[in-house]
């Protein structure tokens, strides 16, 4: 198999998807990542992770000299990339069409391309490699008298359609074509099962327009009009992206293996739903007005809580399964030498108490934008307070995961506290049946604990755990739950202490202290993004903006975030990452409010 160009980092990449599944292009126009049928089945195109072994989809102008540039169609996720030179101009649309008819419409994955000056030689290579690069099957062509139609021996039905040349040679385990385009011609590739009917151009045409008018129709309903409004709703695609339209669960990031420190072990697989980061994803979807995705998560959800008996998962399957457990696919050489690279995830048999505040501040937050919580629902989430109240004191893995003895995290026990505070007010509000004299006392003496153990006389500051003294990032999120006001003196001095003690010219690491993993982890976007909301809220808001600014100038080339950034500004982790961009929108959304409110002469 030919290799990808090479050199592709983690943030050269666009993303586009259907609802179900999501692929990366990187600038040079090759898939080189890609999970086919659903975002967590096994890949097909993971030359990101093995140039070698890992398998893409390339499609390469002869075009020396030239220019890349690569964007999205103006509220969409339907990816533009264009080469240009002197002699001709082609331009690459990519996309994975939504079925807007809600049927059972098998995924695609649509190639067009269109010379609109001069002339070139197009170059094409499919190259699947199938379960994550250990299976490759024999291709083949089969005779037609008109557009040629290969296929992949394999039983996942995968075949490839090229329309308008019958071009296609079959290649060993690949398809490839070698073409020639002149101005006004049209060639497009069609990746898809093998029992997919032919579409000709006028069909393709139309897929594409009603595809182009779905994302658009989706980005209308924003009711942001801020100072960041492309930002905000780039965010916001990428967490539709993320989304599943069968089951209304939310991943939290695409992909698998890319690592949060270079060369090293952390690297995991978050192509799954975690109940914290999906909560927090449904704040930023209500404050943006997108109701649908939120209730559709909160149903999913509700029928995670309903059927439990004991400690909510962690983490589910987007069906709402068990995430399957942790291996390694020692065969595969990892991005740039980072392995072993992991599916499966084993965090998932940890105690992590967050959640439970995460989720009900959502159920919340659901309740009053979104949609009434039914009577089974409550029936269930009384049970998960229940269950918090005979739980908060004990110590937890945190919400980062750490592999490590569990300690008793601030986090864990503020977003405790929030979880019986938020129960509390629901109760109250919609007149429902509960126990609030025991919630209302157990949520005092969970604030009083927190007061009492976690915050350090000595120190003149919170501390991320008892018995320690150092701060983490997570401790971000106390005056943005109000737990704490943003302008108390004692908060003041915990969030200068965070600037102090995790700041990178206000990128913010997650923590600095030993988790028992090598490697040395890059700045922590979420965090990076509550540090700036915090500065605003306290006041500061001049060094806010400042800060944000230099954030967004670490999005890639199409406004995306991996989970992290490294010290040389290449980002790290998984991509694109749910958590990145919700916090984003958060901060955008009350730093706009903030800059309104202090008047011109902060900001001008």
């Amino acid at each position: 198999m030919a290799e990808p160009a090479a050199g592709a980092d983690i943030g050269d990449h666009g993303a586009i998807g259907n609802l179900e599944t999501i692929a990366l292009v990187n600038t040079a126009g090759t898939v080189d990542y890609l999970c086919w049928p659903c975002l967590d089945s096994p890949s097909v195109f993971a030359a990101l992770l093995d140039p070698s072994k890992g398998g893409h989809f390339s499609i390469t102008p002869d075009l020396p000299g030239g220019r890349t540039v690569q964007m999205y169609l103006p509220d969409t996720n339907i990816l533009l990339t264009r080469w240009m030179s002197h002699t001709a101009s082609i331009e690459l649309t990519d996309l994975m069409p939504v079925d807007v008819a809600g049927g059972e419409v098998s995924s695609r994955l649509i190639r067009r391309l269109v010379c609109t000056r001069g002339e070139a030689t197009i170059r094409i290579r499919c190259a699947p490699r199938f379960d994550y690069g250990r299976q490759g099957y024999a291709a083949s062509v089969e005779p037609s008298d008109g557009p040629s139609r290969g296929q992949f021996d394999h039983d996942a039905g995968l075949g490839l359609t090229l329309y308008g040349k019958d071009a296609l040679v079959a290649d060993g385990c690949d398809l490839t074509a070698v073409l020639h385009i002149a101005a006004g011609e049209t060639i497009t590739l069609v990746l898809g099962n093998v029992a997919d009917p032919v579409c000709d151009e006028n069909a393709i045409a139309t897929i594409v327009d009603a595809d182009i008018a779905f994302w658009r129709d989706w980005s209308g309903q924003s009711n942001y009009r801020g100072r960041w409004r492309e930002t905000v709703h780039r965010s916001a695609l990428v967490l539709k992206l993320l989304t599943s339209r069968k089951h209304g669960s939310i991943a939290a990031a695409a992909t698998f293996g890319l690592p949060e420190a270079p060369g090293g072990v952390r690297n995991w697989d978050y192509r799954a739903t975690w109940i914290r980061d999906s909560s927090f994803t449904v704040y930023a979807l209500i404050r943006l007005g997108f109701r649908d995705e939120a209730v559709a998560f909160l149903h999913w959800a509700m029928d995670r809580v309903q059927a439990c008996q004991g400690p909510l998962g962690v983490m589910y399957a987007l069906d709402g399964g068990d995430v399957q457990d942790e291996q390694d696919l020692d065969h595969l050489t990892g991005f740039e030498g980072a392995t072993p690279i992991r599916i499966g995830n084993g965090a998932k048999q940890q105690t992590q108490h967050d959640i439970y505040g995460a989720l009900l501040d959502a159920t919340y937050l659901g309740n009053k934008y979104g949609e009434a919580i039914s009577r089974d629902a409550w029936v269930g989430i009384t049970r998960v307070v229940d269950h918090v109240c005979e739980t908060w004191r004990d110590p937890d893995s945190g919400i980062w995961e750490v592999r490590g003895p569990p300690r008793e995290y601030l986090h864990s026990r503020l977003m405790n506290w929030v979880a019986i505070d938020r129960a509390v007010r629901l109760a109250q509000k919609r007149s429902l049946p509960a126990p609030l004299v025991r919630w209302s006392e157990t949520r005092t003496a969970i604030h009083d604990d927190i007061w009492a153990n976690f915050w350090n006389d000595d120190l003149g500051r919170f501390v991320r755990s008892k018995g320690e003294t150092v701060v983490d990032g997570a401790m971000l999120m106390m005056p943005l739950v109000r737990f704490v006001s943003p302008t108390d003196p004692k908060w003041r001095a915990t969030l200068d202490a965070i600037g102090e003690a995790l700041s990178d010219d206000g990128m913010i690491y997650r923590y600095r202290t030993d988790d028992g993993l090598p490697g040395q982890e890059g700045t922590f976007v979420a965090c990076s993004f509550w540090y700036v909301e915090c500065l605003a809220r306290a006041g500061r808001i001049e060094e806010a903006r400042l800060n944000f600014e230099k954030l967004l100038a670490q999005g890639n080339h199409l406004g995306l975030f991996a989970e992290e950034i490294g010290q040389d500004g290449r980002f790290l982790g998984n991509f694109p990452q749910g958590f990145s961009h919700l916090a984003l929108i958060s901060a955008a959304f009350y730093l706009d409010r903030a800059l309104s409110s202090a008047g011109p002469a902060v900001w001008a």
